[in-house]
């Protein structure tokens, strides 16, 4: 359906293909190209009917009264205020599915990349280290138990991918679920302590933040070893790299933190971790199917028809 008469808002970049899509069906405002965005908004807001992307917060939406939809391109939408998109009755969608496979590969990937340092072997021939000897002896998967902490969609293509590396999976979430064949714990903590590895792919949010706490990292041990594809909100990430540093955890492979793209310091100086640039969805026919979700969603709304992924 194309209708310019619709104006739609970015105040991000998009993927490209996105944008195109976008572009051909709606006449399109990206805020963030704008000089004067607070400027352009009191002039223009009231047009605008739909948003694509995300970060929309309570005074966006006080500049758009006329705002009808937020298409956010993510599965995780705790940068949307929810809240107050419901009080307003504006449509709120995600792009959920679609990234699943890409997401659990970069976690596997990542616990491969911990449990045998490849990132630190690739450094380790570059510099020419090997002339002088091998690299010491590291660990693996098989056998070990993976402890998740969100068996949504996301967790459960982790767990099968595991499983696939011989381990042992259970889980810890709101509330167990009957149809899952792994051992559920009501406890963190207690999962934590009984796990080699924890897997973090819970939703962010102030109901998640720091939920992995100290006593949870504490828990988990010397030995244990801690992926986070998630959000960096959830992790106590002083108390992570205090333990890092310490050797009060075994390792940690993280894909997003709590400031991102600001990185602690303290992490890059240690050898017990592989960092990673919230690559979790970043493939290009994963962001594609994403943003093709986006718009399908917008689609529908102007349409009159029941909306894709709706979580608002």
């Amino acid at each position: 359906m194309t209708d310019k008469s619709i104006e739609i808002l970015q105040t991000g970049k998009l993927l490209a293909s996105c944008e195109a899509a976008l572009a051909e069906r709606y006449t399109v405002h990206k805020l963030h190209e704008e000089a004067d965005p607070k400027a352009w908004l009191s002039a223009n807001g009231s047009r605008i009917r739909a948003h694509a992307g995300s970060g929309v917060q309570a005074d966006l939406m006080d500049a758009l009264p006329n705002l009808e939809i937020i298409a956010s391109f993510g599965v995780g939408y705790d940068n949307i205020d929810t809240r107050t998109a419901k009080a307003r009755n504006i449509r709120v969608t995600n792009t959920p599915n679609v990234l699943n496979d890409a997401v659990a590969e970069l976690t596997i990937g990542l616990m491969i990349a911990l449990a045998r340092r490849i990132p630190q072997a690739d450094q380790y021939v570059r510099q020419g280290k090997w002339l002088g000897g091998s690299m010491p002896l590291f660990t693996e998967l098989t056998g070990k138990t993976v402890g998740i902490l969100g068996l949504g969609r996301i967790g459960k293509e982790i767990a099968i991918r595991a499983q696939a590396m011989k381990m042992r999976v259970v889980y810890h979430g709101r509330h167990r679920q009957a149809s899952e064949p792994h051992v559920f714990y009501d406890n963190l903590v207690d999962m934590a302590r009984d796990s080699d590895w924890l897997v973090i792919i819970a939703p962010g949010g102030k109901g998640t933040e720091r939920i992995v706490s100290r006593e949870v990292l504490e828990a988990l041990g010397p030995k244990g070893m801690l992926v986070n594809v998630a959000r960096g909100t959830l992790i106590d990430e002083p108390a992570m790299l205090d333990l890092l540093q310490n050797g009060g955890l075994g390792g940690a492979a993280l894909d997003v933190f709590e400031d991102e793209p600001k990185v602690p310091a303290g992490f890059l100086a240690l050898d017990n971790v592989v960092l990673s640039p919230h690559q979790g969805s970043a493939t290009v026919q994963t962001r594609d199917a994403m943003g093709a979700l986006l718009v399908a969603n917008l689609e529908a709304h102007f349409a009159g028809e029941p909306l894709i992924s709706a979580v608002v």
